[in-house]
């Protein structure tokens, strides 16, 4: 990018993959204009958002078509009548939540992660524990935009609607709420690096009967993201389908106020990390999959069905989307084109960061965005395009085409280290600079997951032992009950 200078950029995304990007573009000291964009009111990327909207359209959720691109007016500026928030936009959070892995592999490198933890992570983990609750996440992220003037570069409550190259420039039109309607405009860039995340939009496999349950019992068919907490389900019969980490822990969770919890996960790939410890727990109920629902049953497809089912939670994962990307191709649910999941191949102005899956995420955002950086600042190596697809193509052949070829795990020290020289040291005195990947992060990632596996194994073996006890003193008092001399009968 050397022959056309770049001092224009966009970020589209406030969270944790948009802070990390405004930091490590900030510090090339290379641009005249670094721009953010969040559709919500504040950084982060996550909040409590109150009661979901009931899901709808279940068979564009299957096909993986339920974030449409919205029309954009033919001229701007422009006022329109509103158009609501972005589809599926709401944060998967619920009051309680916490990490699920350990607070070093959720720390930038140059500031430090908070120490701050629940009594309830504390009584279940140790006084050691490296969880953290979902506002210490958020606190964080919105720590890093507070610094050195960063909130000054957000324009929030603004949604990206469309990003299209134009000449030599992209081309973003944006649309934000304002009086009774919507303002519409567009602003112009060199280079556009996309932040958003990319699984937003839930995945629900198609299932005969799943919608009319849904239509005749508003807000009984959820996914995983629109869980408020277990409250809702008290004395209820639910059924959780997912044999990952979401489903896991809601399933696990409902075992303190639900009715009954039916586990939809046997003949299911379970998580890598986690197994199926968690949904070993004595009051959760394991099955095959769901092949229709009849009225309010789950017919499964060994033959037998969950009768008088109150609730369906599907933790089944997510569709990528991008709607406001349409030269970009989505295949198999990936975004294709990508170099080291940060360039895409037809134009290196536009760049992606947090494209990737599977452990140290924040870390490889870091990583992600100061190689994004050194080559918008002119600075990073970039391979011909050739060798950029044949990194594809290679990867393809092991991986697949499909959400494990952004699967980083195991080989993080080799990703870390190829991004870590591709982008180089950059210029004296300006960047953050990539110290070389330490064992110890993987170390910490792998321990977080043995906790949770103890914790969860403490668990089982607590409920099982007072299940066994109830079911003892039950037997005792029915045998007293049998021996008791009956009323008005006289014995010797």
């Amino acid at each position: 990018m050397a022959d056309m200078p770049v001092k224009r950029v966009a970020v589209i995304g406030a969270g944790p993959a948009g802070a990390i990007t405004v930091d490590a573009l900030a510090q090339e000291q290379a641009f005249d204009v670094i721009r953010v964009f969040e559709r919500r009111e504040a950084p982060g990327g996550i909040d409590e958002d109150g009661e979901p909207t009931p899901l709808s359209d279940f068979d564009s959720l299957a096909a993986r078509t339920a974030d449409p691109p919205r029309a954009v007016p033919s001229e701007l500026p422009a006022r329109a009548p509103p158009a609501g928030p972005a589809a599926h936009s709401e944060s998967s959070i619920y009051p309680y939540l916490e990490t699920n892995v350990h607070g070093l592999t959720m720390e930038f490198t140059q500031e430090p992660f908070p120490t701050e933890y629940s009594a309830w992570s504390a009584r279940m983990h140790g006084e050691d524990t490296p969880f953290r609750p979902w506002r210490v996440v958020r606190g964080y992220v919105v720590s890093l935009f507070d610094r050195k003037g960063y909130a000054d570069l957000v324009s929030y409550n603004t949604t990206v609607e469309r990003v299209e190259k134009i000449g030599d420039q992209w081309k973003i039109t944006l649309r934000r709420p304002e009086g009774d309607g919507d303002y519409w405009w567009a602003e112009w860039f060199d280079a556009v690096v996309v932040a958003a995340g990319h699984f937003w939009v839930p995945w629900i496999p198609k299932i005969d009967g799943l919608e009319e349950l849904e239509q005749d019992q508003p807000r009984s068919v959820i996914h995983s993201k629109h869980y408020r907490g277990r409250e809702g389900y008290r004395g209820k019969r639910v059924v959780v389908v997912g044999a990952s980490v979401s489903a896991a822990d809601i399933a696990v969770d409902l075992t303190q106020t639900a009715g009954e919890v039916h586990s939809i996960n046997v003949g299911r790939n379970y998580n890598r990390y986690f197994g199926s410890i968690a949904v070993e727990h004595p009051k959760i109920h394991n099955h095959p999959t769901i092949s229709h629902i009849s009225g309010r049953t789950a017919h499964l497809v060994d033959g037998t069905h969950i009768d008088n089912v109150d609730h369906i939670i599907f933790g089944t994962g997510y569709s990528s989307s991008q709607p406001f990307l349409p030269q970009v191709t989505v295949r198999n649910n990936r975004v294709i084109e990508l170099y080291q999941h940060v360039v895409w191949q037809r134009d290196p102005t536009l760049l992606f960061v947090g494209k990737v899956g599977a452990g140290l995420t924040f870390k490889i955002y870091e990583w992600q965005a100061v190689y994004a950086a050194r080559l918008l600042a002119g600075r990073g190596t970039l391979p011909p395009v050739e060798e950029q697809r044949a990194w594809e193509v290679a990867r393809i052949a092991t991986h697949g085409d499909g959400t494990r070829f952004m699967a980083v795990v195991p080989d993080f020290e080799e990703y870390f280290e190829t991004v870590r020289k591709l982008a180089g040291d950059g210029a004296p005195g300006v960047g953050r600079k990539l110290p070389k990947f330490r064992p110890e992060w993987t170390d910490a990632f792998e321990e977080g997951h043995q906790r949770r596996k103890a914790m969860w194994a403490r668990v089982n073996a607590e409920a099982r032992a007072e299940a066994s006890a109830a079911s003892r003193g039950k037997a005792k008092a029915e045998s007293k009950a049998d021996s008791a001399p009956s009323e008005g009968k006289r014995t010797l």
